[in-house]
């Protein structure tokens, strides 16, 4: 699949996973993009790489007798998984998704937003959103912009807007400077992992009026 990837990931997002500074959700999104391209797996590899020479250039600190146990009841309490980008394999969705849900398309708890198309809203933590997006073949999303960051990684299917054509393991990086009208690809229905750190602001009333019951 890497061969026909044409939209990969940032330098920033490759090196805010591999410092473990993302949200939840968009490590998620980081994740599984890496588990299905192998350019953006090798250079999430080479900032990793990069990152534990500079711990190993780190001098020594002094260290109070409690400060592992500390740490650990740390992590405990913050109790937030790091998906790990896999490499992709089987089924339609990517290992790190499938994790989330318990399995592949089958076991995802679609619901209808209108017209056809629908959502799974994927327990992350409270920084950012994921969800799974199902679009009808032909079908688009309403014309909306950004109030913040938002990551569409195409898992089957295709979309084009004012951008470009995203197909399967394409990623399309949007912010505050990008709207759009994504419009499904005829013959296959495009099923997307989208993530964001902010609603989206839509033109439309009936969207607007019903984005806060669809938390998008």
């Amino acid at each position: 699949m890497t061969d026909t990837i044409r939209h990969h990931l940032s330098d920033k997002l490759l090196m805010g996973y591999s410092a473990g500074a993302l949200p939840e959700a968009f490590s998620l999104a980081v994740a599984s993009h890496v588990s299905m391209c192998d350019e953006c797996r090798a250079r999430l590899a080479a900032f990793d790489a990069v990152g534990g020479a500079l711990m190993e250039g780190c001098g020594d600190a002094d260290l109070s007798d409690t400060a592992f146990s500390d740490t650990l009841a740390r992590i405990d309490a913050i109790d937030l998984p790091v998906p790990e980008p896999t490499v992709h394999e089987t089924g339609t969705l990517p290992h790190p998704v499938q994790e989330y849900i318990g399995g592949d398309l089958d076991a995802v708890k679609w619901k209808s937003v209108g017209m056809g198309v629908k959502q799974a809203i994927l327990p992350t933590s409270k920084e950012a959103t994921a969800r799974l997006l199902f679009i009808p073949a032909g079908a688009a999303v309403p014309d909306h912009g950004h109030r913040g960051t938002e990551l569409t990684l195409v898992l089957q299917g295709a979309f084009a807007d004012e951008v470009d054509r995203f197909g399967p393991g394409d990623i399309e990086i949007a912010d505050e400077d990008l709207d759009h009208t994504p419009v499904a690809e005829i013959g296959a229905d495009c099923i997307c992992l989208a993530v964001t750190d902010a609603p989206l602001r839509f033109r439309g009333l009936i969207p607007r009026i019903a984005q806060p019951f669809l938390r998008i």
